[in-house]
């Protein structure tokens, strides 16, 4: 098939391998503009355009399709299909009804659960058990086109949001080729989204990391495995931020905030929370064994 791909981030990277590796012609890549990154602020390349340029493929840098000469460059593609893979922009309508086919979406979430912009940390979050990849035929909406294929994964205690990113990457990879090898042959059909169940998962913010002491410690372990790598969760101790890349729940009580023991427990709204890796601001990980070996805090110390 002669397709488009819109795509951005590494998780799209695995799709667009994979439908080049099959065969399909990708007539061009669509992805946002270059942006700072790093220490030194240097503008990089989004992970798709690596990806593209490496495969020797017809990239396009856009920071809206709104334009005519963007709508008409992609009219003369003549195209049987275009894949979305977060790709970071709104779809116009003409854009949308343009490709034989339509517009086929690889979306991070069992829909119509998690729509929108961080459906792998939100599942993480809400202690979901399960998550999955939906493949969409898309529509005007924010991820309510109707469903082609849908696969899920399980969440378990050791489940972050790299590692789940990771996994759901691989699979929309997959997914994605048995979804166009279905309408090809016309073996798969869409059916629309359930109107039960409908949740959305918000951009997540920066701020949204700090952690509060006084939420159950169920709650904050959820909250470090869904925001690691970002936007991570953090607290601040002697002016200094101290991230917290992996804890545990324990069966002890106190005073939300208060140190309990040499061990790092950390006492919650219910339970405590024991921090088994903490990082120094741009420092190393480490267990917190280590931790404790260059940074003294003593016991009875009360975390706002």
């Amino acid at each position: 098939m002669r397709l488009a791909f819109f795509g951005s981030p590494d998780f799209a990277v695995p799709a667009l391998e994979a439908l080049v590796g099959i065969g399909h012609e990708v007539a061009c890549v669509y992805t946002l503009p270059p942006r700072n990154a790093g220490r030194g602020g240097k503008l990089r390349q989004t992970a798709v355009y690596e990806a593209a340029q490496r495969l020797e493929l017809e990239i396009k840098t856009v920071s809206s399709l709104k334009g005519n000469d963007v709508l008409a460059g992609f009219e003369d593609l003549e195209l049987d299909a275009a894949i979305v893979v977060a790709f970071g922009l709104i779809l116009p309508k003409q854009i949308l009804n343009t490709p034989r086919l339509g517009c086929i979406n690889i979306h991070a979430s069992l829909l119509p659960r998690w729509r929108g912009a961080a459906p792998i940390q939100r599942a993480i979050l809400a202690g979901d058990s399960r998550t999955g990849i939906t493949i969409i035929s898309m529509d005007e909406g924010l991820d309510t086109g109707p469903i082609l294929i849908n696969e899920q994964i399980d969440i378990d205690h050791s489940t972050n949001s790299e590692t789940l990113h990771r996994s759901l990457s691989a699979l929309g990879s997959v997914m994605i080729v048995e979804a166009l090898d279905g309408l090809q042959s016309r073996l798969i059909s869409s059916i629309p989204q359930p109107n039960e169940g409908i949740t959305y998962a918000a951009k997540l913010s920066r701020d949204e990391g700090r952690i509060d002491w006084k939420l159950p410690a169920v709650n904050l372990e959820r909250q470090i495995r869904a925001f690691f790598p970002w936007p991570g969760s953090w607290f601040i101790h002697e002016n200094k931020r101290l991230k917290v890349i992996e804890a545990e729940v324990v069966a002890l009580q106190g005073t939300p905030g208060l140190l309990l023991d040499d061990k790092l427990t950390v006492a919650c709204g219910s339970a405590a929370l024991r921090l088994k890796i903490i990082q120094y601001e741009g420092g190393a990980h480490l267990d917190a064994r280590a931790f404790l070996r260059g940074y003294q805090i003593p016991l009875g110390t009360l975390f706002t």
